[in-house]
């Protein structure tokens, strides 16, 4: 009799074993199915999904919002940087400040590792990307408002370097950012362009510096090049300038020649599109009444980026 009792027991510890373990698998997809519709990579959900505004992803609508998240890069002046108040400043930010007063959202400055920008923003932690953000080759990748910035990559060395041209950037220790535009632009491939000379062009020049490094940030670039560990920067003729001015101006030249020419836009989520067309015509709002024109040029002289907005243009 006790040997039955004993089966009975065990028939029901093992019935009850299996409904918590089929409980836990019930739960398990339900999770993963939340990451998948971040990320949009799973099979689970249509493609599409992926690229649905995070404001339906998370269940807020636009009418709903109160913060607006902007990621950036907080050592790229004069987009985005920290001033010596320990405040977070600059063109790009000052744009979405303004955006948000006329929107009735709080701006929510959020300094972002530049390389982790695109988890960032698939994951919702930020509502987009906006610090001298290049559009070109990245189309596809994001929800873009309209260029507001013409921008360029260009060479910056020190102006007793006796560097000129490209060509004597032979030999010589290249700096770059990592995942920058002009990153980007020196490693051109057929897969980028069909202009198969400038593949070739690129292909050349990068084969001919003694080394490329990247770096994170072009504070530590210029910091290199001042002490004479690089030769050249590759970067944002925007941001080279801001640099060379903060720095002396008699102490760096920037190259002639130009790497690429691009533009900034305002990059969302892709699919995005409902929060980006309120921004873009906020924006051209305030190109219309002048306060677009007056943000690009600091009325407290920390920037002047005048020559290179482009928008309504």
């Amino acid at each position: 009799m006790k040997k039955k009792w004993i089966a009975v027991l065990l028939c029901f510890s093992m019935a009850a074993s299996l409904a918590v373990g089929c409980g836990k698998k019930e739960e398990e997809p339900q999770a993963n199915n939340t990451e998948s519709n971040e990320s949009g990579e799973t099979a689970a959900e249509p493609e599409e999904n992926a690229e649905e505004p995070k404001e339906e992803e998370t269940g807020e609508s636009l009418e709903e919002k109160k913060t607006f998240t902007v990621g950036f890069d907080a050592e790229f002046p004069p987009y985005g940087y920290k001033d010596e108040n320990g405040e977070y400043v600059g063109f790009d930010l000052s744009l979405a400040e303004e955006v948000c007063k006329r929107q009735g959202w709080e701006l929510v400055k959020q300094p972002i590792d530049w390389n982790s920008k695109d988890m960032e923003l698939s994951s919702g932690a930020i509502d987009c990307i906006w610090n001298g953000f290049t559009m070109n080759g990245r189309e596809d990748a994001y929800t873009f408002t309209d260029p507001y910035v013409d921008n360029s990559q260009v060479f910056v060395v020190a102006a007793d370097s006796g560097i000129a041209s490209w060509e004597d950037l032979a030999g010589k220790e290249v700096l770059v950012q990592a995942d920058s535009s002009a990153l980007h632009a020196l490693n051109t491939s057929a897969e980028d362009t069909d202009d198969a000379e400038l593949v070739a062009q690129m292909q050349s020049l990068k084969e001919s510096f003694g080394n490329l490094t990247e770096i994170p940030d072009y504070n530590s670039a210029f910091n290199n090049l001042e002490a004479g560990a690089a030769d050249a920067i590759a970067m944002d003729i925007g941001v080279a300038r801001y640099q060379i001015s903060q720095r002396g101006d008699d102490k760096y030249v920037i190259l002639d020649q130009e790497i690429a020419a691009e533009q900034y836009g305002v990059g969302f989520l892709k699919g995005n599109t409902e929060l980006r067309d309120v921004v873009q015509e906020t924006l051209y709002e305030m190109v219309e009444d002048g306060t677009f024109a007056a943000i690009a040029k600091d009325a407290d002289g920390r920037w002047d980026v005048s020559e290179s907005v482009c928008l309504g243009k």
